[in-house]
């Protein structure tokens, strides 16, 4: 087994979350680890929209779009924030079909910087992308992709009754026999 890097390893998605603000030089951190990902033509075609719990309506309306599953748990974390991608590329209006990929890749380094920072980020897809895009006020040249909830991790006992936590041990991975394939699909990886 290859060693990867402890922040790596350590990257999980929580459900309990603690009551403890997320400082906003924290948060500058982490769009700015996202700001460098890279992406095609170098588009940067990811946005957020960011929501603090307790200090404005869009904590609520971006709560609201969540599956009412997410919305019992994602409630406590102090922090929602939407993850948005331009449909079409800036240098020439033509659809970006790497949109998703790219706003992958700057939440990915979001991930690892809030790894670094001792934060917690749970992603969810259960939500009501078109209620995001009215509530939220999205131009329609973007598409709400996902949801985060962030902050610190918090009490699993905290969680409303049916809400279970997952330890960081029960995460279970595809081996790289089933992913890594060597010249041609299927074929092992080894053999390269």
């Amino acid at each position: 087994m290859s060693t990867i890097h402890e922040y790596l390893a350590a990257r999980w998605s929580p459900r309990a979350f603690a009551a403890t603000p997320v400082e906003h030089d924290q948060l500058r951190t982490l769009f700015e680890a996202a700001r460098w990902a890279p992406s095609c033509y170098n588009d940067q075609p990811w946005r957020f929209v960011l929501a603090r719990r307790g200090r404005n309506e869009a904590y609520g309306k971006l709560l609201q779009c969540l599956v009412p599953a997410n919305q019992a748990w994602a409630a406590t974390a102090p922090i929602l924030i939407l993850v948005v991608a331009a449909k079409t590329f800036r240098h020439n209006g033509q659809s970006n079909r790497y949109a998703w990929y790219d706003a992958g890749q700057a939440v990915a380094n979001l991930l690892c910087q809030a790894t670094v920072l001792g934060l917690m980020a749970h992603q969810m897809a259960g939500f009501d992308p078109a209620r995001a895009h009215a509530d939220l006020g999205l131009p329609d040249a973007f598409d709400a992709v996902a949801v985060m909830a962030l902050g610190y991790h918090g009490e699993p006992s905290t969680l409303p009754a049916g809400v279970a936590e997952k330890s960081p041990a029960q995460r279970e991975r595809l081996p790289q026999s089933e992913i890594v394939f060597a010249g041609g699909w299927g074929r092992p990886f080894a053999d390269i």
